[in-house]
């Protein structure tokens, strides 16, 4: 495994237009209002803007929730003519739109279509009394898209169409910074293929690739490649199912989504021990980890500022690389299928994804199919 410099792919990046950073990720929810207040609550999203009927539409009703970097929309339907409704009807409540600010959404579109992503939504301008914003949408995989969002000097809360809101009485902060990264699953034999569209279409770069000697148990294995933008605010690791005994995460993945999607998003901070006791505190629940794996810890990782103690309490892994080391751990599901969960991540120098943890991690998740009876079919 070879992760290439920060400062390499900034030399190879092409990019023809400038991606700021993820403006915020949109999740179609069956019920908004509820979904709001679980990530409320649970996670310590803070509830800042509105849209829906009160705000003048008549169509949808969307939660703006942040924290830190982090902007999460929750959207549900209205009317069951509405494609959100298609899409929960398929796929359930899961990630919709990962959305880009950028400096030119027209020449973003027009670069991105012209190099094969398809169109969803053409470049228009949304305004309100605060001023103005370019927005015009491609797809990327499955039923996922990409919009791409141009601010400008707009000065409302959220985007035109929201309206802000009281502050949150509920919201409580367990440290969120930023996406780390969000990862893509797709079905066999289809990773290369949308590596190679976010290579031609976004310019994006490889940054690092594992086979299914890298990601295995006794039971399944997957493939995974990294592709990252010109500045690594942007990184996607895509996933394909690989040959084993049994029906990997990846294949239950798509069976229950009924087809390609977004896996799980990693949300870094900087103080994974308080975060971590926060969430559980809050009752989220997280895959668990056998003690034997905290016997080895120090043997395998080295020395860490973390107490081995508090980080085998918790149920945190850790794994190091040539830059330093990280820790991470991740939810169970946050929806009725087993498809969308988190990672929690934080970054002691590592540029990499835990290699080290790959088995742990993924026999903690053939525990949970062995739960749901997904494993042996």
């Amino acid at each position: 495994m070879e992760v290439q410099s920060p400062e390499t792919l900034q030399q190879q990046a092409q990019q023809p237009f400038k991606i700021l950073g993820i403006h915020h990720v949109e999740f179609f929810v069956g019920n908004a209002k509820q979904a709001a207040y679980f990530y409320r609550r649970g996670f310590g999203f803070e509830w800042f803007a509105y849209s829906g009927l009160e705000t003048g539409n008549r169509n949808s009703t969307s939660y703006a929730l942040r924290q830190n970097e982090v902007v999460f929309v929750l959207t549900a339907p209205y009317h069951s003519n509405s494609p959100i409704y298609e899409f929960l009807q398929k796929h359930g409540d899961g990630v919709r739109d990962i959305a880009f600010l950028v400096d030119d959404a027209e020449k973003a579109y027009e670069t991105t279509t012209a190099r094969g992503a398809e169109s969803v939504v053409e470049p228009h301008v949304v305004e309100d009394e605060n001023g103005q914003v370019k927005i015009a949408t491609v797809r990327a995989y499955g039923d996922i898209v990409h919009s791409f969002i141009e601010k400008g000097d707009y000065q409302g809360v959220f985007l035109p169409g929201f309206q802000g809101v009281d502050k949150d009485p509920i919201a409580d902060p367990v440290g969120f910074v930023r996406i780390d990264h969000i990862v893509g699953n797709m079905g066999w034999n289809q990773m290369e293929e949308m590596v190679n569209f976010y290579n031609r279409v976004f310019g994006f770069k490889r940054f690092v690739s594992f086979d299914d000697k890298d990601i295995s148990t006794e039971y399944t294995a997957l493939r995974s490649t990294v592709v990252a933008n010109d500045n690594l605010l942007i990184k996607f690791p895509i996933n394909e199912p690989a040959e084993g005994k049994k029906k990997s995460q990846i294949e239950e993945f798509v069976e229950f989504n009924e087809g390609p999607g977004v896996q799980h998003i990693a949300l870094l901070t900087n103080d994974i021990v308080t975060t971590v006791e926060k969430l559980r505190a809050n009752g989220i629940e997280f895959m668990d980890t056998p003690d034997a794996y905290y016997d080895t810890l120090p043997s395998r990782v080295g020395a860490i500022d973390e107490a081995v103690d508090t980080i085998r309490r918790l149920r945190i892994l850790v794994d190091r690389d040539d830059q330093g080391y990280l820790l991470q751990i991740f939810t169970r599901t946050l929806v009725d299928r087993p498809t969308l969960f988190f990672e929690i991540i934080q970054r002691k120098g590592a540029q990499s994804f835990g290699k080290g943890n790959f088995k742990a991690l993924f026999e903690a998740i053939e525990r949970e199919q062995a739960l749901r009876g997904t494993l042996d079919k």
